[in-house]
Order: C-alpha cells, then sequence, then structure tokens
C-alpha cells in the first residue's frame, strides 16, 4: 500500500502552514490546497490518506465539499476544523460521515488524534478485499442491508438516485445515503467501479437479503 496523504483544504493560508508544520512533525505526507474547487480538480480515489477541511471558505464550503464527495461515491474520511463552526455544524458534519469536528485554536494532539482515527478508517476501508472479475462476490454482498441492496439493485441498472427514491418511497437525500454506505461497505469509490465487478450477476443469483 502506497504511504497515505494528508490532503488539507484551507483558504487561511497562516492555518496552512500551522497545519503542515504539525502533520510533519509526526513523519506523515501532507499535500495542501486554497480551496475546495481546487481539491477537486485534483483529487484521485485511488490515493490513501485523509482529508482535514475548513468548514467556511468561499465559493465552495467544507460542508459542501464533503456532500459532492459522497455524490461520487468517494470514501475519503474527513476530519473538519473550523474557527465558526457551532453544534449544528458539527451534528451535520459526523451525521454524513466525518471523523471528528475540530475547533480553531486546536490543541495538537486533540488534531493529530483526529487525523490518526481517519488514517485507520481509509486503511481499513480500502482493506476490504475486492473480488476478481467473474467471481461471485458473496461475502461482501452479505455486508449490506435489505434496503441497501434494493438501492445497489437499480443503481445497477442505471437508475439515477431520483428515480430509485420515487420507485423506493425514500428521499432522495435517503437515497444516496444508502448508495455511500453500499458502496463503502464494499469497498469501491463508484457506481461504475461496482459495475465492473459483476456484482448484478451476484445480486440475480443470491438468497433473499437478511432483514
Amino acid at each position: 500500500m502506497t504511504e497515505p496523504t494528508i490532503f488539507i483544504v484551507d483558504d487561511d493560508e497562516a492555518y496552512r502552514d500551522s497545519l503542515v508544520e504539525l502533520v510533519a512533525s509526526v513523519g506523515l505526507h501532507c499535500e495542501c490546497f486554497a480551496s475546495a474547487l481546487n481539491f477537486l480538480a485534483a483529487f484521485d480515489p485511488a490515493r490513501a490518506g485523509c482529508l482535514v477541511l475548513d468548514v467556511r471558505m468561499a465559493r465552495m464550503s467544507g460542508l459542501a465539499l464533503q456532500a459532492r464527495l459522497k455524490t461520487m461515491g468517494a470514501t475519503l474520511p474527513i476530519v473538519f476544523i473550523s474557527g465558526h463552526g457551532d453544534l449544528e455544524m458539527a451534528v451535520k458534519a459526523i451525521k454524513d460521515g466525518a471523523v471528528d469536528f475540530v475547533q480553531k485554536p486546536y490543541r495538537e494532539q486533540q488534531l493529530l488524534d483526529a487525523i490518526n482515527e481517519a488514517l485507520q478508517r481509509d486503511a481499513q476501508q480500502r482493506r476490504t478485499p475486492l473480488p476478481a472479475d467473474g467471481a461471485a462476490p458473496s461475502v461482501a454482498l452479505a455486508l449490506l442491508s435489505a434496503r441497501e441492496r434494493e438501492v445497489m439493485q437499480l443503481a445497477l441498472q442505471g437508475l439515477p438516485s431520483k428515480l430509485i427514491a420515487k420507485q423506493l418511497c425514500l428521499s432522495h437525500r435517503t437515497v444516496e445515503h444508502h448508495r455511500s454506505r453500499l458502496l463503502e461497505k464494499l469497498g469501491v469509490a463508484s457506481m461504475a467501479e461496482l459495475m465492473r465487478l459483476n456484482y448484478q450477476q451476484a445480486l440475480d443469483g443470491s438468497a433473499a437479503p437478511p432483514r
């Protein structure tokens, strides 16, 4: 496995510099971005690591970037940092899958602990074995809930989330949550990658999902 990278996204240059110094002090590799859009332009889901992300930024906020990554099927763990964060922001970030929400000025050890937890989560996700082409991934499918299987079945047929939501009588947001969770459980970055791994064949031949 390649060396993990700490991706730092913060529009405050002074904070970026201090984060680089802190991360480097414990021997971790990092890359910095001054905006969420710059990070998206360089984002590669195949790269291991985690994202240290400021909440309030111009053009695209940290929470908006988190939402964008979820729609892309990305599972890169996120540690939020904010000088203006409130309880509502923190609850939303954690509910949407963030590892932690750290207030500026942060305690160095608190942030390092959160980064370490994010790296462990990423490593665990990437250790999930992917089935070889042509193999029936029944073991991986056993990780999914009944609803996640339903969403996956329709997504593999090419249906967008809005149509899946209508067919299953769910909200669009709920469908997006199920899509994100099933991709995370199966260890893939996108529905396109999922389609290449013959999960449709496995679903068609599998027993009724557990309740």
